[in-house]
């Protein structure tokens, strides 16, 4: 699919626009809270992990137990499974029968990051890239972990190294246009979002980043449409609904804010951008 174009629309007077740094943190840079796809961290899926399924890659195994690549899957399927403990054995497994298996470093930093030990992740994904330096998972993975980190400039040169070596994967240009995104580049940022969604069209998360910097130049109209294009493709997630409700308050449309914020708390009750702008928009409906 070709890259989505940029149309701006019109701009109507808005209420008074916060700035850019107060949006990205108010939302906390809902592009990127997103913990689902972009971020590449492990989505549980139990029939991953069922027993039918791992009896049936166990036989595989069993069938020729010095093939590393057995390991390596069963050890993917233990991990979207959610058994991380598994998953490491089989992935070590496979490292002492190749130790050369780039693919398995990958996996078990992905493995890793969810159990919270980012420093090994890092390790196994440096790992990867000495065998093999143009592998864009490890390089997004290692990416990631810099920029959950702070480390915004390696994780830049990360994500920049797989775009530059021809990448397909959407998560590239999504994170470097949140890093974009946090420098207040908003163009680059948008065409690194409109990239994002031309590799994944079905992803969410590039709609929300490229519509927060839609609303740091007050387009609101093209963020709108973004916002609520994320919530066509997964109604389910918290952020969608802050930044759809966003928009509502810079309408001064409380009433509408007030709802979808308050359907964003109850997917995500923690989500703090929600709280605060439904104590925002509700002080304003009930002064």
């Amino acid at each position: 699919m070709a890259d989505i174009t940029k149309t701006r629309s019109l701009r109507s007077p808005k209420i008074a626009v916060l700035p850019v740094f107060a949006i990205v943190t108010a939302l906390g840079l809902a592009g990127c809270t997103t913990s689902n796809t972009t971020d590449a961290v492990i989505r549980i899926d139990k029939a991953q992990g069922s027993q039918e399924n791992i009896a049936s890659l166990t036989s595989v195994i069993n069938a020729n137990p010095k093939d590393p690549e057995g390991y390596n899957v069963r050890g993917s399927a233990y991990g979207r499974g959610g058994d991380f403990r598994a998953a490491l054995n089989d992935f070590n497994t496979a490292l002492q029968l190749n130790p050369r298996f780039y693919q398995a470093y990958a996996n078990r930093a992905l493995v890793y990051r969810n159990m919270g030990q980012q420093q090994q992740a890092i390790q196994d994904y440096n790992s990867a890239l000495q065998i093999n330096p143009n592998y864009d998972v490890a390089l997004i993975g290692r990416g990631n972990v810099y920029r959950s980190a702070g480390q915004d400039d390696a994780a830049f040169n990360d994500f920049n190294k797989a775009i530059q070596n021809g990448t397909t994967d959407g998560r590239a240009y999504h994170n470097r246009g949140l890093i974009y995104q946090k420098r207040n580049q908003q163009d680059k940022a948008i065409d690194d979002f409109s990239k994002a969604i031309s590799l994944s069209p079905n992803a969410p998360e590039p709609y929300n980043g490229r519509g927060i910097s839609y609303i740091a130049l007050n387009d609101d109209d093209n963020a709108f449409a973004d916002f609520n294009h994320a919530i066509e493709l997964n109604g389910n997630i918290a952020e969608s609904w802050a930044n759809q409700a966003l928009v509502y308050e810079r309408r001064g449309e409380k009433d509408k804010a007030a709802r979808s914020y308050r359907h964003a708390i109850g997917l995500d009750p923690k989500y703090q951008p929600a709280k605060d702008g439904l104590a925002r928009v509700g002080a304003a409906t009930t002064g």
